[in-house]
């Protein structure tokens, strides 16, 4: 579950999730649907991901930005994610996607990349929550 968050200069989302992996998978398809019309995905395709971070702040960071550098660089469109391992410094895990494919997958901003700005990444009550805000 995810809601888009408004800003002046960006755009940011807040996700919240019952676990930290689940976390981590909100927050990468929150991001998907910023940047593409995900409806038409496919997720026919395992894309393996990985990132590292000192933090939690900086590990949610650093994941997104390895999804964004698939989206971008790589051009694939995600339909959704899987965390397999989330330790304090590093996530692994799967992104389920196929190549994109303008006609089917229609850009909706382009997201340049995952900023710090108001980043926030906490434990609550109900499980996890994150907020972050996407240069664009």
């Amino acid at each position: 579950m995810f809601e888009i968050l408004e800003h002046t200069a960006d755009i940011g989302f807040r996700a919240r999730a019952r676990s930290r992996e689940e976390l981590f998978e909100q927050a990468a398809e929150a991001m998907g649907s910023i940047a593409l019309e995900t409806g038409g995905v496919a997720g026919l395709i395992e894309y393996p991901l990985e990132a590292a971070g000192e933090d939690p702040e900086s590990l949610l960071v650093n994941w997104l930005s390895e999804v964004l550098y698939w989206m971008d660089g790589r051009q694939v469109a995600f339909h959704h994610f899987q965390v397999r391992e989330l330790g304090s410094h590093r996530v692994a895990g799967t992104g389920f996607g196929e190549p994109r494919d303008a006609s089917r997958h229609a850009a909706r901003l382009i997201v340049k990349g995952v900023t710090y700005h108001q980043l926030l990444v906490k434990e609550t009550a109900e499980g996890w929550s994150a907020e972050v805000y996407l240069d664009i």
